[in-house]
């Protein structure tokens, strides 16, 4: 069982960045696709991104250009750093682990509690 833990959420304005974390309490940490979703009010949850071996990455065309995951396999962190922000980017930040590198939440069976990030305009 792998235990995600997220931090760095926030209200920024539009135009701004914020970096969120996500600590695992798994040391095969780095045997793990690691992605991260999102869900706005109101919507369902989309996925936004997601990072596998040899720090390979695949996003959704929306975040292109303007997000980045990346990971540290030592610290058993994976981070999402999201610059441009634009206030439809609001929404609770998930991030999940699996061993498939899949872009719907089927593909990660564990998740993290959630972190809100709040742009406004």
């Amino acid at each position: 069982q792998v235990q995600l833990v997220e931090s760095g959420g926030g209200l920024v304005q539009a135009g701004g960045s914020l970096r969120l974390s996500c600590a695992a309490s798994d040391n095969t940490f780095s045997n793990y696709a690691m992605a991260w979703f999102r869900q706005a009010p109101g919507k369902e949850r989309e996925f936004v991104g997601t990072t596998w071996n040899g720090g390979r990455t695949n996003y959704q065309d929306s975040v292109k250009g303007r997000f980045s995951i990346s990971r540290d396999n030592a610290k058993n962190e994976v981070y999402l750093q999201m610059n441009s922000l634009k206030p439809e980017d609001t929404a609770v930040y998930y991030c999940a682990a699996g061993r498939v590198a899949g872009n719907t939440q089927y593909d990660y069976p564990f998740w993290g509690q959630g972190t809100q990030v709040t742009v406004s305009s």
